[in-house]
């Protein structure tokens, strides 16, 4: 497959085979990977050298900062890029300049953009590509951002994976994956990132990866959002970027896809693909929440590496030129978007998305392969050969629309003092704008959520039981007490307040378990206890005996269950808890006496 062929790169993968080659002027700039012929990766103490070394050499252009600190004690190393002296925040504001922040190393064992954006970096900045392209734009660039993880360094830390000779490990020191926590920001590399974001509000975050999955000739997917979800007219920009890097690419060499390949059936090709809209939990699915452009860089891990990083090389500089290009131009769009989502109370926002039974036929570039039973695990195994490339015709479901949906509050969100503490720190790390309540609300007309339907999850996930929760909202009167949260629905951030806040939303706090005990019954009726109320029950309430005789009649699991049977009457007794189930924050149809 025709890849494009770095200057560099062929030069380092020279010296690599003669020592009588120069790798590079200044082999201070220059990268392990680099010197190694791409078969080596660095360790961490490269990129705090080498962040360091870039300031140096470009003094008038880069800064090295620390952004965070890991649980194992790292500094989290930034580099800042400005030809034009925007080093902060602010100067950026002041210059109109859009900011472009480019991740690697999230997993840390698909490093294929630290060592490809080292190369960009000096490329760009001695003026051998895209001359003009940083002038136009403040770059940030993270190395790695999963900075413990890439510390516990060994072979084969990604089995499923060409090269380098050693990398890091997929989650970080805590056993965390960070690229489940941007709506949660349990860990402090993720409150770090997105205290970062929070400062520059980049218009474009570029996260970059290396799948899993099968075999293929496909080298690299583009994903960008907002483009199947989010808002209207800054789903434009998003086409516009995603197809112009992957149009790029393709005339490069490169086979790109815009979607992941990720298999219907696992390890079955004939079961094709099905595209989606990632959730919150995802670096893509947060960023359109905000109303800035988010894309997802996944690199082919059957590749060898020197092209994993040529191909992740190509996607930097062709991203870096189209946001140069039409950064400010999308900066608008994205500042517009911010001002039409705190106009979008009293209407429906999907809470997530699926794609229809709508499929198409498309053409993949495979392998051919063979499905027969394994002498090893006695399953049906595929098995493919790379020698013999083969155009797959596979179904590609990739029509997407809304799943569930709720009506953003004409007022907003009211949580409740007892959950304050928890709530309004993660409404800090986001940005989200709320006040505190100085004076209680008597008998305020509310909505009020309750669970009709809920199910724990039997498994851990990311240190927390998940819940899935089904219910719905209704007109109730509270009292409120003061030091409550209110949460308005006029501001730019609602639909990230909504994906929080609305409980059936799937990476809202109430799913990722932070309200499970207001699902959970903590009283109970003795059987000898409800066996007496039930009597008298029946023999006082004639609508009641109806309703018991009735579902002994139609519901056969309901006659046969004693509990169930008994539960029934337990329920209709003032005894039973009316907060079982009852979700603690409510919505509230106008903005609070005093919370302007």
């Amino acid at each position: 497959m025709m890849i494009r062929t770095l200057p560099a790169v062929l030069v380092l993968a020279l010296s690599a085979l003669s020592p009588t080659v120069e790798a590079a002027s200044d082999t201070s700039l220059t990268t392990v990977a680099e010197r190694s012929g791409f078969v080596k990766t660095g360790r961490y103490d490269e990129v705090i050298a080498l962040c360091d070394a870039f300031a140096a050499r470009y003094p008038d252009a880069v800064r090295c900062r620390t952004f965070g600190t890991t649980p194992e004690g790292r500094p989290m190393k930034l580099l800042v890029v400005s030809p034009t002296g925007a080093f902060t925040a602010a100067e950026a504001r002041a210059q109109g300049l859009p900011v472009t922040l480019i991740q690697g190393g999230i997993h840390a064992g698909e490093i294929d953009g630290k060592d490809a954006g080292f190369l960009a970096l000096r490329e760009l900045l001695d003026g051998e590509v895209a001359p003009g392209v940083l002038e136009r734009q403040v770059l940030l660039f993270v190395p790695v951002f999963n900075v413990d993880g890439h510390e516990r360094f060994k072979a084969w830390n990604r089995p499923n994976q060409r090269g380098p000779e050693e990398m890091g490990w997929r989650t970080t020191a805590q056993n965390y994956n960070l690229n489940r926590d941007y709506a949660k920001a349990d860990t402090p590399e993720m409150r770090a990132m997105l205290a970062l974001y929070r400062e520059w509000d980049p218009l474009a975050y570029i996260d970059l990866h290396v799948t899993d999955g099968a075999k293929f000739e496909h080298d690299i997917s583009i994903m960008v959002e907002p483009v199947h979800a989010g808002d209207m007219a800054l789903r434009e920009a998003g086409f516009a970027f995603r197809d112009g890097v992957i149009g790029r690419l393709a005339e490069q060499g490169s086979l790109p896809l815009p979607f992941y390949p990720s298999f219907v059936e696992y390890d079955n090709p004939a079961s094709g693909f099905t595209d989606g809209v990632a959730p919150p939990r995802f670096s893509h699915g947060y960023t359109l929440l905000r109303n800035r452009l988010g894309m997802l860089v996944e690199t082919h891990s059957w590749r060898t590496y020197p092209e994993r990083v040529r191909a992740t090389y190509n996607t930097i500089i062709a991203s870096l030129q189209l946001l140069a290009t039409h950064g400010r131009d999308w900066q608008a769009v994205a500042h517009a978007a911010d001002a039409r989502a705190t106009r979008l109370t009293g209407t429906e926002v999907p809470l997530d998305y699926k794609a229809t039974e709508q499929v198409r036929a498309i053409d993949f570039r495979g392998y051919a392969y063979s499905r027969t039973p394994s002498e090893v695990s006695g399953a049906l195994m595929t098995r493919y050969d790379e020698s013999t490339p083969q155009v797959w015709k596979v179904p590609l479901r990739d029509q997407i629309v809304p799943d569930k949906t709720e009506t953003v509050p004409t007022g907003g969100y009211i949580v409740p003092v007892e959950h304050a503490e928890t709530v309004a720190p993660l409404l800090d790390v986001h940005g989200l704008r709320y006040t505190r309540l100085a004076r209680p609300l008597q008998h305020t007309p509310v909505e009020v959520f309750r669970a009709t339907a809920t199910a724990f999850a039997a498994q851990p996930l990311e240190g927390r039981q998940r819940v899935d929760i089904d219910g719905e909202w209704s007109p109730g009167t509270r009292d409120v007490r003061a030091g409550a949260l209110f949460v308005p629905s006029a501001q730019p951030g609602i639909r990230l307040a909504m994906a929080l806040l609305e409980p059936r939303a799937p990476d809202a706090l109430a799913a990722w378990g932070e309200f499970n005990n207001a699902f959970e019954r903590k009283e109970y009726m003795e059987d000898y206890v409800a066996e007496e109320v039930a009597r008298e029950m029946l023999a006082r309430d004639p609508a009641v005996r109806a309703e018991f005789e009735r579902r002994l009649r139609e519901d056969e699991a309901f006659a046969g269950d004693p509990r169930a049977r008994l539960d029934f009457f337990y329920r209709r007794h003032s005894s039973w808890d009316d907060r079982h189930g009852l979700y603690p924050v409510m919505r509230i149809g106008k903005v609070p006496a005093g919370a302007e």
